[in-house]
């Protein structure tokens, strides 16, 4: 009985390590057959390049129009006529609204009948200081009789240049009935409508406003540490300014120069405001717009660009996976300078030409293998099946 025992413990045993040892050879519980079949890690690769790249400052800035003026009335009077519509660009001079002028039209006829008596009344008295000389010359008068007649002479001279002055005041005055543009641009809406009764006394209420839009500001605001920069490069040549209405756009709307630096810092804010200007000959640009303006400073020459999604964070700063010539994976710490657009700037680090992993990072282990993904080819479409001739009556099948 404790034989048969025996044997049945000694079976079980025997089985129980025969499965743990083949278990072992199918699922590799070796450490140095484990390391050597983990699969590699399949990842995106980019490559280091070296090329010139620009240094730029963005910001957030609005459009402002390069002149804002609200057209209002200095005469008081009925308006008779709008001669342009709402939203029109117009031109300097152009004539935007009359004003009822019969009145001041009638004022400067009486002016210039007055300026018309009095130059008569001037020469005549002019003509009698001339004979008078005369007569004094042959002694037919006295000398108080002549110095009487040039004195009349001189004040209706006088006369006449004030006749001749409240004549020009007479047509400035006219002239405020017809309201002209003093800019040229863009007219907003019609605040008054024909027919109403404007004040000259109401300086609250405009007719209507014009912006200058040829050329437009951009004004945007920087941190302050961006300001030695732009001053030291501004001293040297104009600084080159782009706008961009909307991010995903490749290429600006308008190119302009920087052209003013205020001359304090924000302390609320910390940041310094600029303006562009830009000429905007499209009309492109308008007042009120959120645009994107991005100042170039310099080109920095030879500079060591990769693929921004390449830079990743580590606890000691950030790092990148360098893929080597025998498809194994570097953890390589790098100085990020900048970026610009999608690729990174490498002060140190990395040398041009060498791979950087921008896909499959999680999978990546330093010293592990790596296999680099393939581009997807498109699939090519099978060639057509030419149909083929019947031979002797016979049909193919």
């Amino acid at each position: 009985m404790r034989v048969v025992m025996f044997n049945r413990r000694f079976r079980t045993a025997l089985a129980g390590v025969c499965a743990i040892a083949l278990s072992c050879m199918l699922l590799g519980c070796s450490d140095n057959k484990g390391k050597a079949q983990r699969p590699p890690a399949v990842v995106a690769v980019g490559q280091a390049a070296q090329k010139s790249v620009p240094y730029e400052i963005r910001a957030i800035g609005t459009i402002e129009a390069y002149a804002n003026v609200a057209i209002k009335a200095q005469v008081t009077g009925r308006l008779e006529k709008v001669h342009f519509k709402e939203g029109q660009f117009v031109k300097k001079g152009a004539l935007l609204f009359t004003v009822d002028p019969r009145q001041q039209q009638a004022a400067v006829r009486q002016a210039e009948a007055a300026l018309a008596r009095d130059i008569a009344q001037f020469e005549n008295a002019r003509e009698d200081e001339r004979r008078y000389a005369e007569l004094l010359k042959k002694g037919y008068i006295s000398r108080q009789q002549f110095d009487a007649a040039r004195t009349s002479a001189a004040a209706l001279e006088a006369v006449a240049a004030a006749s001749r002055a409240n004549l020009e005041a007479a047509k400035t005055q006219l002239s405020y009935y017809f309201i002209h543009s003093p800019i040229s641009g863009m007219a907003g809406d019609v605040l008054m409508d024909e027919g109403n009764m404007i004040k000259a006394t109401d300086d609250n209420k405009a007719l209507t406003t014009i912006n200058q839009i040829e050329p437009v500001f951009a004004t945007f605001a920087v941190p302050e540490q961006n300001l030695a920069e732009i001053r030291k490069y501004m001293a040297q040549q104009p600084l080159a300014v782009e706008v961009f209405a909307n991010k995903t756009d490749a290429e600006p709307v308008e190119r302009g120069v920087l052209t003013f630096v205020d001359n304090a810092v924000d302390t609320a804010t910390g940041t310094i405001k600029l303006k562009a200007t830009f000429k905007n000959a499209g009309h492109k640009l308008w007042p009120g717009q959120f645009v994107t303006a991005v100042v170039k400073l310099y080109v920095e020459d030879n500079a060591v660009v990769i693929p921004t999604e390449a830079v990743q964070a580590g606890q000691s700063g950030h790092f990148v996976y360098v893929v080597k010539e025998d498809l194994t994976a570097e953890n390589r710490p790098v100085t990020v300078s900048r970026t610009y657009g999608n690729e990174s700037v490498i002060a140190q680090g990395i040398s041009a030409g060498e791979r950087v992993v921008t896909d499959g990072h999680l999978r990546v282990v330093p010293g592990g293998k790596v296999q680099i993904k393939e581009p997807v080819k498109p699939a090519s479409a099978a060639p057509a099946v030419q149909p083929q001739p019947e031979k002797n009556g016979a049909k193919k099948e």
